[in-house]
């Protein structure tokens, strides 16, 4: 083996890695790199699942628009709610949030299905510059008062499906292509 050579390949790979850090390019760059994984369909959200949820939702919520305008959960009530616990430091949510856009898009006409993307970062300038900046229309909320035992999770993204009964039916933690056939047929069976 030729030590040399190696040691070469691994500065020159930990060079890029230290340089995407270091311009503070890495959320982005992973957050594409993951998208682009996930378009292909290796990973989609399993809404066969055996052991289905079922527990009651808790509605007692508020949130922030992303202009600051105060968006109560109970006015939900009553829909399908497709529910994203996200961060734009996080590159896993970064990487299925043009998925989501897509399913919200061929989703919208759909009266009884609402889509709350809630944001998690600490500042909520950057969760709306993000959004801006990516030109999403899903509504997203950022969670200024924090989150009741409902949303509770151990990482992000998180996503929740509530039926129109106020029950949890779906929970996921990590990323998904959720803009499938299987998964809007799902959506729109509730």
């Amino acid at each position: 083996m030729n030590w040399k050579k190696e040691l070469k390949s691994w500065a020159i790979i930990l060079g890029v890695f230290g340089f995407l850090y270091l311009m503070d390019w890495h959320t982005p760059v992973m957050g594409k790199i993951q998208s682009v994984v996930l378009a292909t369909g290796l990973f989609t959200p399993n809404v066969d699942k055996e052991e289905k949820l079922f527990e009651d939702f808790n509605y007692m919520a508020q949130f922030k628009d992303l202009n600051g305008n105060p968006v109560n959960l109970e006015s939900y009530r009553g829909k399908t709610i497709f529910i994203n616990l996200w961060a734009t430091w996080c590159p896993p949510c970064r990487a299925e949030m043009p998925h989501i856009a897509s399913l919200q898009e061929k989703l919208k006409e759909e009266e009884n299905i609402a889509f709350l993307m809630v944001s998690l970062d600490q500042n909520i300038d950057k969760a709306k510059k993000y959004i801006e900046d990516k030109a999403f229309t899903f509504p997203v909320v950022h969670a200024s008062y924090g989150l009741n035992s409902s949303f509770k999770h151990e990482s992000i993204p998180t996503t929740m499906v509530i039926s129109p009964e106020g029950k949890m039916v779906f929970r996921q933690e990590g990323m998904s292509n959720f803009d499938s056939e299987e998964f809007r047929n799902f959506l729109l069976s509730l």
